[in-house]
C-alpha cells in the first residue's frame, strides 16, 4: 500500500490545506508585471551616459547582499542590465522590485545617511517608497528622506569603454540634498 488514508474526507482536507498554502504563498510574493525600467538620475553630472540605481557587482553576477549604488546606466548599450531593471508597476505601488534577483530596495535606517540594501520583499516600512510628482524617491515612513546620489564625485568602475562610473546612494534630507542629486526619472527600454 502507498500509505494513503482510507477515509477520503482526510484526503480532501489535506488537499484543501495544500491549495490554501499555495494560494497564500502566491499572494505574498511580488507579482512581476513584466514591464522593466531603469531609474535614472535626471542630471547626468559627470557621466554623459547617466547614472542609474544599480546592484553592486556586474549584471547577472551582481551581489544583492552588497546593496545598491549609482552606476553608469546600461541603456546606452540598447538594453537594460538585469541589475538595473525594476518592475515598473510595483514602483507605482511603493515597491522597488528587481525581479531578476527577487529582491526589493530597503532602507538600512530612517535617518540621514542610511544606505539602501536589498532584501526579500515584505510589507515593512523600510521597503515602502514613493516616487513623487517632483521626481524624488521618498521613504514613506519619513518623508523628509529621499534617495540621493553622493555629491562628492564619481569613482571608476571595472568595465566599459569609456570606463563606467559609480557613486554611493543613501537617504538624505529632501530639501538639503540638492535637486541635481535627488531627482530621478523612469526609463523603459527592451530588457535582456
Amino acid at each position: 500500500m502507498l500509505g494513503l488514508p482510507k477515509d477520503k474526507s482526510v484526503l480532501k482536507i489535506k488537499g484543501l490545506q495544500l491549495l490554501i498554502t499555495i494560494t497564500l504563498t502566491m499572494l505574498t510574493q511580488p507579482v512581476w508585471a513584466g514591464t522593466l525600467v531603469e531609474i535614472q538620475l535626471i542630471d547626468k553630472l559627470d557621466e554623459q551616459r547617466g547614472f542609474c540605481i544599480d546592484i553592486r557587482g556586474h549584471k547577472e553576477r551582481a551581489k544583492a547582499h552588497r546593496g545598491l549604488q549609482a552606476h553608469t546606466c546600461y541603456s546606452y548599450q540598447g538594453q537594460l542590465g538585469v541589475d538595473q531593471a525594476f518592475d515598473e508597476q510595483l514602483i507605482g505601488r511603493g515597491k522597488f522590485y528587481l525581479p531578476a534577483f527577487d529582491v526589493c530596495m530597503e532602507a538600512g535606517g530612517s535617518v540621514v545617511g542610511s544606505r539602501l540594501k536589498l532584501e526579500a520583499c515584505n510589507d515593512t516600512d523600510a521597503q515602502r517608497f514613493e516616487f513623487t510628482a517632483n521626481d524624488q524617491i521618498k521613504l514613506m515612513s519619513n518623508d523628509e528622506l529621499c534617495l540621493a546620489i553622493d555629491a562628492s564625485g564619481s569613482k571608476q568602475g571595472g568595465g566599459g569603454t569609456p570606463r563606467h562610473l559609480l557613486r554611493s546612494l543613501s537617504l538624505m534630507n529632501c530639501e538639503k540634498s540638492g535637486v541635481r542629486y535627488s531627482t530621478w526619472r523612469i526609463v523603459a527600454l527592451p530588457s535582456n
